[in-house]
């Protein structure tokens, strides 16, 4: 049976859904969860943390909806959402088997200095990709970590291929620039 809410738009589900219509909202969320799991999957490889990273952004979503300043773009404000759970919950992974590493007996491979480095190194990627704007650190992101296309990048920003080349030119310039010192 379909949704009577199938063929309204997003905007005003999002409107309805910031009164406290629930059900307005468990569209938002039926309309979009394929593509926001899919996303996190290709950035936390695991269908737990997927699941556990998805249910957070959503939870996050709707306690944040009435600060979505453009309610027909909250397709790309869930994956923004998402992304940034998912990319939390792989540093926090990555720290956590720097850590492990740091335990083991010392090697030649596994040294506490190595795994400080790395998560120093892991530090700076994040506060350069917060310094970002907010279209060149998604397109960054739907490309180096999600391993999307230039092609699926535009149809998910909704903006041609040569935008997205140009976004993620001056996105890795910037980077770059910010990680200079780790090269």
């Amino acid at each position: 049976m379909v949704s009577p809410l199938h063929d309204v738009p997003d905007r005003i589900l999002v409107q309805r859904a910031v009164d406290g219509d629930t059900a307005a909202f468990g569209e938002i969320l039926r309309r979009h969860s394929s593509l926001v799991r899919a996303y996190v999957y290709r950035i936390v490889k695991s269908v737990a943390d997927t699941d556990d990273v998805v249910q957070d952004a959503f939870v996050t979503a709707w306690k944040q909806l009435p600060t979505l300043r453009d309610p027909s773009a909250v397709k790309s404000w869930l994956m923004r959402i998402a992304g940034r759970e998912a990319l939390a919950l792989a540093t926090r992974r990555s720290r956590e088997d720097a850590l492990d590493e740091a335990t083991l007996p010392p090697s030649s491979q596994a040294q506490p200095e190595r795994a400080a480095i790395q998560n120093d190194r892991l530090a700076a990627l994040s506060r350069a990709l917060d310094r970002l704007k907010e279209d060149q650190r998604r397109c960054w992101l739907l490309r180096e970590v999600a391993e999307l296309s230039y092609a699926e990048i535009a149809e998910e920003m909704n903006m041609t291929d040569s935008t997205v080349r140009g976004l993620l030119a001056r996105a890795r310039a910037s980077i770059a620039i910010e990680m200079e010192g780790w090269r």
